[in-house]
């Protein structure tokens, strides 16, 4: 559970941005995004390797 502690005479504005941020940082939206469609283990794997291959070549072509 989030907790947002209230100075006395804070702007409830403020007290929701606070909470708001509170609320990205745990990452219960992208945890509920991924979750939504499954994604076979084999298809991540060959994700992370194209990435992999990509950033190498940009840091080939940096040099």
């Amino acid at each position: 559970m989030i907790i947002v502690p209230i100075k006395e005479g804070e702007n409830i504005e403020k007290a929701l941005k606070k909470f708001k941020r509170k609320y990205e940082k745990t990452g219960v939206v992208k945890e509920l995004r991924r979750r939504q469609a499954f994604e076979k283990p084999s298809i991540t794997k060959r994700q992370q390797k194209l990435h992999a291959i990509y950033v190498q070549k940009m840091h080939q072509d940096e040099d």
